[in-house]
């Protein structure tokens, strides 16, 4: 079986800003994310949220026409806030998806969806869920698979790093490739990497990105703008990928069935897949 070839490519940047400063979450509306990702959770303090609530659902229900897709990460679905954020939030207009964090099982994801239907508007905002936790992770395809509307997963590094007492990057791999197998498993897009915590450390956040994308991830979420470009440059295929998957199509092309390139390498129907993903995706985001 070839891998599926996109017709159009997953988000590559998604950008959180805080649900409790409206001003900041207006200034990131321009700054090139390919998602802006409104937090009500971790990002805004206990006595603050019903402001967020309230600001948020403002700016969803009149958006600027230039935005980027807006989502929403909402509260814990097992706490207090989280019903009354989707009833509040699903069906405006400027909603384009829901993130959920701390999923541990399918069951949270068919609870948050029925929530959104009741909320009296014909629209369904997209949903995320967010693995955060040891039973999150055991349960990532039943949790994929959950409802028709769950778009995607990712996974809350900071929780998962705290539950499993990891103290190294060694300790996420396997975690790391749970939820890439599983959203493919699902036909999800590969989940994007989880944020890189340090808005000045640009060195290590490019290697990172190198490792995330050689473990099949697509993208990654950040806290910063200024972290957009190096996620952008490392998640991007590199001008030299970018010619050896135009040679690769190419030679198939003028040739029916597996054969060897002049410089030994050998193409399949799933190389030339492969190479044709890579040019879909350098089309879908080029640079400037």
């Amino acid at each position: 079986m070839t891998p599926p070839e996109p017709s159009v490519s997953p988000p590559l940047t998604w950008l959180y800003v805080p649900g409790d400063r409206p001003e900041v979450v207006t200034k990131a509306l321009g700054c090139g994310a390919d998602v802006i990702v409104i937090d009500l959770e971790d990002a805004v303090a206990g006595d603050r949220k019903e402001y967020a609530l309230r600001a948020t659902a403002e700016l969803l229900a009149d958006p600027p026409a230039s935005a980027a897709p807006l989502h929403v990460r909402v509260n814990a679905l097992d706490g207090p806030l989280a019903e009354t954020e989707i009833r509040t939030l699903a069906g405006l207009p400027g909603l384009a998806g829901l993130r959920l964090p701390k999923v541990q099982g399918p069951a949270e994801v068919r609870r948050a969806a029925a929530w959104a239907a009741d909320s009296g508007r014909p629209a369904r905002p997209a949903l995320y869920a967010l693995l955060e936790s040891a039973l999150g992770i055991e349960h990532a395809y039943a949790i994929a698979t959950a409802h028709p509307t769950l778009h995607g997963l990712a996974l809350g590094e900071a929780d998962l790093r705290a539950e499993l007492g990891v103290r190294d990057e060694a300790g996420l791999a396997w975690p790391r490739s749970r939820a890439v197998v599983a959203a493919l498993a699902a036909g999800l897009a590969p989940p994007p990497q989880s944020v890189h915590p340090d808005v000045r450390d640009a060195e290590g956040l490019a290697v990172s990105c190198a490792h995330g994308r050689n473990l099949g991830f697509w993208g990654r979420a950040a806290i910063h703008p200024r972290q957009l470009p190096v996620i952008e440059a490392a998640y991007l295929p590199s001008a030299e990928e970018i010619e050896a998957a135009r040679e690769v199509v190419g030679a198939a092309a003028t040739e029916a069935g597996a054969l060897a390139l002049p410089d030994g390498r050998f193409v399949d129907a799933a190389v030339v897949a492969g190479a044709r993903r890579v040019l879909a995706l350098a089309g879908a985001h080029r640079r400037g």
